[in-house]
């Protein structure tokens, strides 16, 4: 009884501290980092998202990648949420359309790379930024409602997802340049896309995505001897040769679990089971000093012990998904280390940027800020709002999960 209670205080505690770091988070978002994205991070000119900002808010020319556009359409797509008064629809709507307009190509899919005025630079289509392109179309559909245009638009991508990249083996290649690899990544947001069209649409085979992603995940991503993801594996379904299929990602576990505990399949004692598995092994082997390493190797052995930025997003939205699931007090008291670890990757000297790589000793690497990190920093603070938003004054949930 004893043990009980001092888990229930430790439990609210963390639960009271949350609040406390979500409002700050929160408040960091709209008073900080969402002007000064809408400022700096769209190109005035062609609505196109910037790649990078400096440290000194000054925009970096670099060559702009696929995925960069539909995630800050993300990002921006729920910025009206947490209270952001900006022009977030005009922001959407024109850096949709700068994608959908220099990505595009005649066959569906959209190309990987184009320069700032939207040359190609990169021809090739990759399954990682078709998933992008869903969970772009997936929250332009909400934030502009225009569900009737981006249904289109995603059912015909699908489509080309399908034709162009599908496998034979209930898969999809890399890219349609490559077929002797299956990489889990990839998989795991086409995942996350299928489930965002759950929730915008009722077409009957947005679920069946789901469902068989869930299934491929656990059949096939997710090794048997030790129940971590892997990133890659040969067409055959052995590891990877060499280095690349020893590669298990802390960050990736986390993000794996917090999907699966999202499906509709999260109360199936296998998929629970597997999602709180990938937990264990990122937060028993993953972290250190409170945060988040980039990689490990097979045998759980560290192999790169820096610790960027968005695999803390992940490890957040994995507590929260498991906190909800289970009202377990560890996952209470993780998600407060994990949403406490953000706020020195946030403490720039220019608000509303932040430090991409964090070294072993604690500092952080003046660096650059990568726009793709804002999708995950809003996903994150957006699944701990919806949680504390579902409790109780007393800690019980409100809703059932």
């Amino acid at each position: 009884m004893h043990n009980g209670a001092v888990t229930d205080r430790e439990s609210l505690a963390a639960r009271m501290e949350l609040e406390r770091l979500n409002t700050r988070l929160r408040r960091w978002l709209t008073e900080a980092a969402y002007p000064r994205w809408a400022d700096r991070g769209v190109n005035a000119k062609n609505g196109g998202f910037v790649e990078v900002l400096g440290q000194n808010g000054v925009t970096l020319g670099a060559p702009l990648r696929a995925r960069v556009h539909p995630r800050q359409v993300y990002a921006f797509a729920q910025a009206a949420r947490f209270g952001w008064h900006g022009d977030a629809v005009g922001i959407i709507r024109r850096g949709i359309d700068y994608f959908l307009t220099y990505y595009r190509r005649a066959d569906g899919l959209f190309r990987t790379l184009a320069d700032v005025d939207g040359t190609p630079l990169d021809d090739r289509a990759l399954l990682y930024d078709q998933a992008f392109a869903l969970l772009g179309f997936a929250a332009a559909a909400t934030a502009l409602d225009a569900r009737a245009e981006f249904q289109a638009r995603a059912l015909d991508l699908r489509a080309a997802i399908a034709s162009r990249l599908g496998a034979n083996d209930g898969a999809f290649r890399s890219g349609d340049e490559a077929d002797g690899e299956r990489e889990s990544n990839p998989h795991m947001h086409l995942l996350e896309a299928c489930l965002a069209w759950e929730d915008v649409s009722h077409e009957k085979e947005w679920g069946d995505w789901s469902r068989d992603l869930v299934s491929l995940a656990l059949a096939r991503f997710i090794r048997r001897d030790s129940g971590a993801v892997a990133e890659a594996y040969t067409s055959a379904w052995q590891s990877a040769p060499g280095l690349a299929g020893r590669i298990i990602e802390p960050g990736h576990q986390f993000e794996w679990a917090a999907l699966l505990l999202r499906s509709k399949l999260r109360h199936t004692a296998p998929v629970r089971d597997a999602a709180l598995r990938l937990i264990a092994i990122g937060e028993q082997h993953g972290v250190r000093n409170h945060v988040v390493v980039n990689a490990l190797l097979d045998d759980f052995t560290i192999h790169d012990c820096n610790a960027r930025l968005w695999p803390q997003t992940e490890r957040l939205k994995a507590a929260v998904s498991a906190a909800r699931i289970t009202d377990g007090a560890e996952y209470w008291s993780m998600a407060q280390d994990a949403a406490a670890s953000l706020l020195p990757y946030l403490e720039t000297p220019l608000a509303g940027l932040w430090f991409d790589v964090q070294l072993p000793g604690g500092n952080l690497v003046d660096s650059p800020a990568p726009a793709s990190t804002l999708y995950h920093l809003v996903g994150a603070i957006a699944a701990l709002s919806e949680l504390l938003a579902d409790r109780a004054p007393n800690g019980a949930l409100k809703t059932a999960p």
